[in-house]
């Protein structure tokens, strides 16, 4: 149900956070976007350390649990209930997702 448009931007993340060491923050301030909808893997790592620094860019963060995979389930699920109570984040499944 989450799919990126044919002509959706990409930003290719060699580390754990998709904003270290790329222009994702501004591409995101020049698009208006304050809003990320985090998928993917892994839960437990990427997912967590991309939440945490667009929290202290103070955008605002949608994690579904049914759309990123993780290695460790009981990681992953402190690392979503830490999303959601330190940072904010909406935990919702994919077909609840407002775009």
């Amino acid at each position: 149900p989450i799919r990126p448009k044919a002509d959706s931007l990409f930003v290719v993340k060699v580390r754990h956070s998709i904003f270290f060491q790329t222009p994702l923050e501004y591409l995101l301030s020049q698009e208006g976007i304050d809003r990320l909808v985090l998928v993917g893997q892994v839960t437990e790592q990427c997912a967590l350390y991309s939440a945490l620094d667009a929290h202290v860019r103070h955008l605002e963060v949608c994690v579904p649990p049914d759309a990123v995979a993780h290695i460790h389930p009981d990681l992953a699920e402190a690392a979503l209930r830490m999303m959601d109570l330190n940072m904010g984040a909406e935990i919702c499944p994919a077909d609840k997702v407002v775009l």
